[in-house]
């Protein structure tokens, strides 16, 4: 029936009225009646990235620009949730005033209409942040939905003995419009017994009721050329894996729990790919320019002790809480955590299931790796806080020890004897290798993405944690006395110095399409060591093009170009033995088979490797296929 039919058949003024009001609600009332809204319901959180984004009472906190997996990190996840979580009085509150909208406005010309409807019969349920959106088109199973809505109220306001409020005209309305609509409250109200049902099964069969199941596997074949003159060999093609599993938490709807375990079969040191081309650090962590995006940053070596760690053995890589403490101002603790879980990641590349294929081409600058910030095993125990002052600022801070969890201090000795007892990396949450680090990102508009970094750190051997180059290990280089070598060797009194360092860095993304990003970052690390007069100075630079929805929605691809972590420059006693700067060119196309699966095929050149002119450009190829579930 046209709006022309109704004006012939009831009165204009009551059915404008109704149908105005109806317009105006339904968005509430659907979003309340087609949901069974569960204080502590699951989180319903598709494989996104996941950094702390929390500021639960910010309606557009700043969010990372990756698209990276749930499993990767943690900085969207709080926000996912809360997005997902919605307290259930937001669900079902009635508008009682209709000032309680905020875009009503008393010269409107429907807001007497609306005002009326409010006061006589409290019909109307705006959306969950308080709005109306009146100019809203909407469908005739909406206008129903609203129109059933009315009808329950009058029927209470009838069955509470208060009949003589409704009058016999809106009752006369109020009957044409349940005849004409009669067919869609039927498949309505059938729709939500359907729901009903529907959630009660789940309910029931459901894992937890506050707390949600989600993983990732990344299988991948690899293979590489371009070994080092000097002791290297072209690798084997190999074939890694590695599983994720996460238990998201929530105890009251506004906290976040977040516990991960986690098990790879990717080989470390000799036997990894950086370790057969002959460019892995000498000690065995696997440090260098040519390495995977998805690989621990100590592989098969826990940097605690430096005890082996069995291929394939289920480790806890994740235990974080997150839980807000004031209008704009969120705390988080954990035994086993990164910086990627708190800071966001600005760049579009920063994702070890979906994005870049290499360690470097993420896009995380070096002063945000440092101190192993993206370990990829949850080293560090860290408390910090994340403050929201606005939409467009956002400022997160940290503090970090990496052996809070052992009593006893036992330093590696220049011998480098008693590995697998030492705890070369200290002991004890304010004692031996500890972080302080702050990010500060910026939205000056919708298109532009700024993230600074600060960091300040102590290691009580001489390592800058950032696993991105084989002088990430005896980065501070001397040459050693004979009384400081003593009984042991050169390079283990290198690799036993403290060092101290203060880090900085920035990155930025600029959107210069909905599906195409600009991205750069850059980085200069200043480290001293403690007990030598010598200090080095690090630099690092990124730039390339990310694209989205690339022949088909989903599918994304990368072009990176940049410097690698190099020895920039050095003072005092400390040496730089690299004859070239090492320069990283990247290439990648990320398929989205469905919504589940994605294959990416990817190419990475190291010109320069390790910065030695000598040695022969590095090319390492990719097959990754991540799951998701």
């Amino acid at each position: 029936m046209s709006d022309r039919q109704f004006s012939n058949k009831i009165s204009f003024t009551k059915i404008g009225l109704l149908c105005l009001s109806v317009g105006f609600m339904t968005p509430g009332i659907l979003y309340a009646a087609e949901t069974k809204p569960v204080r502590s319901q699951p989180m319903q959180v598709e494989a996104k990235n996941t950094a702390i984004d929390p500021a639960p009472a910010v309606s557009t906190p700043i969010a990372p620009t990756t698209e990276s997996q749930l499993s990767a990190d943690v900085p969207n996840l709080y926000s996912q949730f809360k997005a997902n979580d919605l307290p259930t009085a937001e669900l079902n509150a009635q508008v009682t005033s209709v000032s309680q909208l905020s875009d009503v406005r008393p010269t409107d010309w429907a807001f007497t209409a609306l005002q009326s409807l409010v006061e006589r019969y409290g019909c109307i349920a705006g959306y969950p942040d308080r709005t109306y959106r009146g100019q809203r088109a909407m469908s005739r199973y909406e206008f129903a939905a609203g129109l059933n809505a009315c009808l329950d109220k009058i029927n209470e306001i009838i069955s509470a003995g208060l009949a003589d409020k409704v009058s016999k005209e809106d009752l006369a309305a109020v009957q044409k419009l349940q005849e004409e609509f009669a067919a869609e409250l039927a498949t309505l109200r059938g729709r939500v017994d359907a729901l009903e049902a529907k959630t009660a099964k789940l309910e029931a069969q459901q894992f937890s009721t506050t707390t949600k199941l989600s993983g990732e596997v990344i299988m991948a074949v690899a293979g590489a050329s371009g070994a080092n003159p000097i002791g290297g060999r072209n690798p084997n093609v190999v074939f890694n894996s590695r599983v994720r599993l996460n238990l998201t938490t929530s105890f009251s709807g506004k906290d976040l729990l977040i516990t991960g375990l986690q098990a790879y079969n990717i080989g470390g040191g000799a036997n990894s790919l950086q370790g057969s081309l002959g460019y892995a650090d000498p000690i065995g962590l696997s440090s260098s320019n040519v390495r995977l995006g998805f690989e621990p940053q100590f592989i098969g070596i826990n940097p605690q002790t430096l005890a082996p760690v069995a291929s394939n053995s289920v480790n806890l890589y994740k235990l974080l809480y997150i839980f807000p403490v004031a209008d704009k101002v969120t705390l988080f603790a954990g035994t086993n955590a990164e910086v990627s879980d708190a800071f966001p990641a600005i760049s579009p590349f920063a994702s070890e299931g979906q994005g870049s294929i290499s360690r470097f081409g993420q896009g995380y600058n070096a002063a945000y790796r440092v101190s192993g910030g993206t370990s990829g095993t949850g080293l560090a125990a860290a408390v910090g806080f994340i403050w929201n002052p606005s939409d467009q600022v956002d400022f997160r801070a940290l503090y970090g020890s990496i052996n809070a969890s052992l009593a006893s201090n036992v330093p590696l000795n220049n011998g480098l004897s008693n590995t697998g007892t030492a705890t070369p990396v200290g002991a004890g949450f304010f004692g031996g290798s500890t972080i302080a680090a702050a990010q500060l990102t910026l939205k000056p508009s919708p298109n532009l993405d700024i993230g600074l970094n600060y960091a300040n750190s102590y290691h009580q051997i001489n390592i800058l944690g950032t696993g991105l180059s084989s002088s990430d290990i005896g980065s501070v280089l001397f040459n050693p006395t004979a009384a400081e070598i003593g009984s042991g060797s050169a390079l283990g009194t290198i690799a036993a110095q403290p060092i101290k360092m203060n880090s900085i860095g920035a990155t930025a993304t600029w959107r210069i399409t909905p599906k195409v990003a600009f991205n750069v970052s850059g980085s200069w690390l200043f480290a001293d060591l403690a007990n030598i007069s010598a200090s080095t100075t690090f630099t690092s630079w990124m730039t390339g093009f990310h694209f989205k929805d690339v022949f088909n929605e989903g599918n994304s691809a990368g072009i990176i170009f940049g410097q690698p972590l190099y020895r920039n420059s050095v003072g005092g006693r400390a040496t730089r033995p690299e004859t070239a700067t090492p320069y990283h060119l990247e290439g990648y196309f990320n398929f989205k088979v469905s919504k589940n699966i994605s294959i990416t095929p990817g190419i990475f050149f190291v010109f320069n490797p390790e910065g030695f002119s000598s040695n022969p450009t590095a090319t390492v190829g990719v097959v990754r296929t991540t799951f998701t579930f």
